[in-house]
């Protein structure tokens, strides 16, 4: 069983878990880590210019969980900004947790204490809304870059090109940022004609299995 490291976050004492894998049941079990693509040259452009859009918008006490943190590089890249309280969680490791998203309850997270939310090329893998909403704060937010559902296979040869990060599943749930459920859009910005960069919000839920969504003009 991996170490537990407590760490302090705005004022108080929060368990921060270590290396830690879960089979989705609730039960730990081993996950190995196959090698990660490289992030290609224009990945590596988009790291840096996710950093300086979206962090300033948070304080540096806000609770961060990174969802498909990959190898690290947000959380290493806005701790050197200053903001320190962040958890990553993917699939596989290197990531503070390790295990399903949607299975978050088994994994140690507590509903409803997150300030942000940051999932970047995530949402096109599966509809993960519900469990996005169940761990934000009503007043929370929700960072989310996806590619344009019609540029899916412009971004295909630009990873064939390695220009871009190799996918390591396939995209099956491309969205536009502004039908994605259970939210509603703050901010919705098209990069180099392929790409959404969106900050949200969660929307009241009237009941189990709400999908309202903010509507599109």
């Amino acid at each position: 069983m991996a170490e537990e490291v407590r760490v302090t976050l705005i004022g108080s004492e929060v368990p921060r878990p270590g290396l830690i894998s879960f089979d989705g049941q609730g039960a730990k079990a081993p996950t190995p880590a196959p090698p990660r693509p490289k992030p290609g040259p224009l990945s590596k452009v988009a790291q840096r210019g996710k950093i300086a859009h979206f962090l300033p918008m948070l304080p540096k006490d806000a609770l961060i969980l990174d969802v498909g943190c990959a190898a690290g590089w947000f959380q290493k890249m806005a701790a050197a900004r200053g903001y320190t309280n962040v958890i990553g969680v993917d699939l596989v490791g290197p990531a503070d947790i390790v295990g399903d998203i949607m299975a978050w309850r088994d994994l140690g997270l507590t509903a409803h204490s997150f300030d942000a939310i940051f999932a970047f090329e995530v949402i096109e893998h599966g509809d993960f809304s519900l469990s996005f909403h169940e761990l934000l704060k009503p007043d929370g937010r929700l960072f989310l870059t996806t590619p344009l559902p019609a540029m899916d296979p412009v971004c295909k040869v630009l990873e064939a090109l390695r220009l871009l990060q190799r996918r390591t599943s396939p995209h099956d749930n491309l969205i536009d940022l502004r039908r994605f459920p259970r939210f509603e859009v703050i901010e919705r910005r098209i990069k180099a004609g392929i790409s959404q960069w969106g900050v949200l919000r969660p929307l009241p839920l009237t009941g189990p299995g709400n999908s309202a969504a903010a509507s599109v003009d």
